[in-house]
């Protein structure tokens, strides 16, 4: 690559688990994974080591049977804070390199590493920051070279672990487009499905496909994707990005299918305390409230409601979600609720019409609810719980549930 742009895709392996050997180094080489509560039906593998994915362990695996197909299986709960931290460190890392470090998630960034194109080999500079990161952090991460993020991310995830790949425009036709296009990033399973339906089944095929076609099945990411299986992608590296958030949300599993109305309401309560938790923190207000809802025989609909205000507190948003409860629910066994905050924008740019009585009470909730921010985030979410008193005079918790947390946008803050 001696002209044009020169991205770099910094993937981290099996971040979590390599976090851990990095904290504990007895559990180095052997099969490491962290999931979630072994107590809890929502007992997966989160991720797990590579010597642990020898023996056929897979991230989202149920716990039993990972345990099953490795019995030696060394199973952590996850520790988000140092996850947090070691993150935190490898970005800053990046940084010393270029400002232009563009965080995709917790454990992956893009670098334009251009301005060092006339000063040393690109290669060179990709081992060095992987050395770099495996002796400083002692982090595993492959790298992917290429012209654009699209061709980098790919070619990032060529040779796992510690790999370096570089991926150039002219050689996409011998070294991509023979994949299936189920493996093309930006291709779910259920989008390669629906290509599969106009016959197409490699990222050939994509990139031959009739655009216009093509974009009729899928809208405007048919017409996208197309252009990333030709490798054209120019969407520059953006420091900002990881700004900007659409949505913020949160879901949670149940121990046991329910229809108990009133333990679903305090599922939804509880998730909208750590929706709202999470917009004070990031300074947002949504005007669209979305809620999910996955059934026990897997079936799973999604309903939105828009708001003729912007919103951001508890009990705000807990009102939009139990409206669209009450009108959606079917009344079968529900086994996960999620819920999750639209169509964001700033505090500072939002314009909400009050009358007197409704600011005064805006006003008076502030301070409370920047001292509950202040608390949760040095202690914990648990810190402050809401409960009943039971014979003995001890707070009881009603509902006994854990918050799935979405790290994709908001883990450096």
């Amino acid at each position: 690559m001696k002209t044009g742009r020169v991205i770099l895709h910094v993937d981290m392996n099996s971040f979590y688990a390599s976090v851990e050997m990095a904290h504990d180094p007895t559990l180095r080489g052997k099969p490491v994974a962290v999931a979630g509560n072994v107590e809890e039906r929502k007992g997966i593998i989160i991720t797990c080591s590579y010597e642990a994915r020898a023996y056929g362990v897979k991230t989202t695996m149920p716990l039993w049977e990972a345990k099953k197909k490795c019995p030696q299986l060394v199973v952590l709960p996850p520790n988000f804070p140092r996850y947090r931290s070691s993150s935190m460190a490898m970005f800053d890392l990046l940084r010393s390199y270029t400002h232009l470090v563009e965080p995709v998630s917790i454990d992956e960034g893009y670098m334009d590493v251009t301005e060092h194109l006339h000063q040393r080999n690109v290669m060179e500079l990709a081992k060095e920051i992987q050395e770099r990161i495996k002796e400083e952090l002692l982090l595993p991460c492959s790298i992917g070279i290429a012209p654009n993020k699209f061709l980098a991310k790919m070619a990032s995830d060529m040779k796992k672990p510690m790999g370096i790949t570089v991926l150039r425009k002219r050689e996409i036709d011998k070294i991509l487009w023979p994949l299936p296009v189920e493996e093309m990033h930006g291709v779910g399973k259920k989008t390669a499905e629906k290509l599969n339906t106009i016959n197409i089944y490699s990222i050939k095929d994509l990139a031959k496909a009739d655009e216009y076609q093509v974009k009729q099945l899928l809208g405007v990411n048919g017409e996208r994707i197309v252009k990333r299986a030709n490798g054209i992608d120019n969407r520059p590296v953006d420091p900002d990005a990881i700004s900007d958030f659409k949505s913020i949300g949160n879901s949670t599993t149940l121990r046991e299918d329910s229809d108990d109305e009133r333990e679903l309401y305090k599922v939804l309560e509880k998730l909208s305390q750590s929706v709202a938790l999470r917009l004070s923190r990031k300074n947002m207000v949504s005007n669209n409230i979305q809620l999910m809802i996955r059934y026990n025989n897997r079936q799973t609909i999604t309903r939105s409601r828009k708001l003729n205000n912007v919103i951001s507190s508890e009990k705000e948003i807990l009102a939009a979600a139990f409206q669209l409860f009450k009108k959606h629910w079917s009344g079968n066994p529900i086994r996960l609720l999620g819920v999750t905050a639209q169509d964001l924008v700033d505090k500072k740019e939002s314009v909400k019409q009050l009358d007197l009585f409704s600011y005064e009470k805006d006003a008076k909730q502030e301070p409370l609810i920047k001292a509950l921010d202040v608390l949760q985030s040095k202690y914990g979410e648990s810190i402050i719980q809401k409960g009943i008193q039971n014979s003995s005079g001890k707070k009881k918790r009603e509902t006994d549930i854990n918050i799935t947390t979405s790290f994709q946008k908001d883990f450096l803050s």
